[in-house]
């Protein structure tokens, strides 16, 4: 196939733009004599004239040559070799081999492809009913567990997952490249799988959040048989990895067009396969109080976020999943139950089963609690009792929450400015040393001693 390739004059992809630590990375790479693109959402976000949040670079190095051109790498991954290329403590560019798409399922043991780099081969064994090559692991169901074959940058292009995501940007002649029609859709201003679309949410189901994100986030369509494939398609996601799931969910959510993404998974029902509980209890209208609640405050953590404001991951579902929570613990209230344990308690329940789709960590799911549960504390007798909380790690938090209660219906107003009023001086921690903070060193404690010694 010919790639489309857009001369340096004929586009507005700038170096200037590109991060100094992603060009000494690619000019490292040009200087051993290697192919060096920039690939993915870094050329996307360029050519719409945005600013990308980092930048992904793609080379014919295997893994182990990136380490021996840059000391300051890492190899890490299993499904997915790739290399972390250091810059200080806090910088990364990551660096990935060109790849292939699966190879056709071998009749014979002998027809499995010859590795030149076994040790970039993962040891982890394949379960039963997977298909496995030195490289690959495929379920029955369609799913891709293990994929690491070199390719050709066509073959990286294609078998990425959006026409959108897959250009590069030629460092050697700064020309870009597009093998998959991406430079079209751009203009057309819509998501696309590349190839079929119903087979590639069989086998990374991840990748329909993927696409209700980026819709979201890029204000785009969805192409015709994209949207239908994921109609179709929906429940597999029940079948993904959970934790990945959870890195998703932060992605989706914190993208600053929450509200967008939020709509679009109800309208594909993605939404109930995430949070399954909370998606029952939503029911399939989309105009309810409930609904309506959790929109606004998806609405309250984009405001937040486009402002610079921090939105910690216990804050969100303390959001999301609070008028639920609040339902249930007013439940348990009437019979007899103190608000702030009740609340308490029906978060933790209701985190207890949605590990079972999202690995939601523990300590976010015990921070989500404690948010909604300091709530009747800090409105009780006009949030005069509130200033006890000021040494909780997680008090500006639960003010947060308090302040969009207040924007939501309008009720203890006092409390949330009395609340405001209270500086933050964090003495407990249940996660961890807080500021300057330093756990003493335990004394070891002195044993019996052995026998025939005094």
């Amino acid at each position: 196939m010919e790639p489309v390739i857009v001369q340096r004059s004929d586009h507005t992809l700038s170096r200037q733009n590109i991060s100094p630590e992603a060009l000494k990375v690619l000019y490292g790479l040009k200087e051993a004599d290697y192919v060096a693109y920039i690939a993915g959402g870094g050329v996307r976000d360029l050519l719409l004239g945005r600013t990308p949040k980092d930048f992904d670079v793609v080379t014919d190095a295997t893994p182990n040559e990136l380490r021996r051109i840059f000391r300051n790498c890492r190899l890490i991954g299993r499904r997915f070799r790739l290399a972390h290329v250091f810059f200080g403590r806090d910088k990364i560019i990551e660096v990935a081999t060109f790849r292939a798409n699966m190879p056709p399922e071998p009749s014979d043991p002998s027809d499995f492809p010859e590795s030149s780099d076994t040790s970039d081969s993962s040891d982890e064994p394949a379960q039963p009913g997977q298909f496995e090559s030195h490289h690959h692991v495929r379920r029955d169901d369609g799913m891709i567990v293990r994929d690491n074959l070199f390719g050709t940058p066509e073959e990286d292009a294609l078998r990425r997952d959006f026409t959108i995501n897959a250009l590069f940007y030629n460092i050697r002649d700064y020309s870009v490249i597009d093998y998959v029609g991406g430079l079209e859709d751009l203009q057309k201003r819509v998501i696309r799988f590349i190839g079929d679309p119903g087979v590639r949410c069989v086998e990374d189901p991840v990748r329909m959040i993927r696409a209700v994100r980026f819709a979201a986030m890029l204000d785009f369509d969805f192409e015709p048989a994209t949207s239908a494939a994921i109609r179709e398609h929906h429940a597999n996601l029940a079948l993904a990895n959970r934790s990945r799931l959870y890195e998703e969910v932060q992605k989706l959510f914190f993208c600053k067009a929450a509200q967008q993404a939020y709509e679009l998974l109800r309208e594909f029902g993605l939404f109930g396969m995430l949070f399954p509980e909370l998606g029952s209890w939503l029911g399939p209208s989309t105009g309810t109080p409930e609904c309506l609640r959790i929109s606004q405050a998806l609405k309250q953590v984009d405001e937040w976020r486009q402002a610079g404001r921090e939105v910690s991951p216990a804050l969100l579902f303390a959001l999301m999943f609070g008028g639920m929570h609040e339902a249930r613990a007013g439940e348990l209230t009437e019979q007899g139950q103190h608000k702030g344990l009740a609340l308490h308690s029906v978060t933790m329940e209701h985190f207890g089963g949605l590990t079972e789709r999202v690995q939601v960590p523990k300590t976010v799911r015990y921070r989500t609690a404690e948010i909604l549960a300091s709530q009747p504390r800090l409105t009780a007798d006009g949030g005069r009792r509130a200033r006890p909380l000021a040494t909780r790690d997680f008090f500006p938090e639960a003010v947060a929450y308090l302040e969009f209660m207040v924007r939501l219906t309008g009720d203890h107003r006092a409390a949330l400015e009395q609340a405001q009023a209270i500086e933050w001086d964090p003495r407990q921690s249940r996660y961890g040393d807080d500021g300057d903070q330093r756990r003493r060193p335990r004394r070891r404690r002195r044993g019996p001693p052995a026998s025939g010694q005094s």
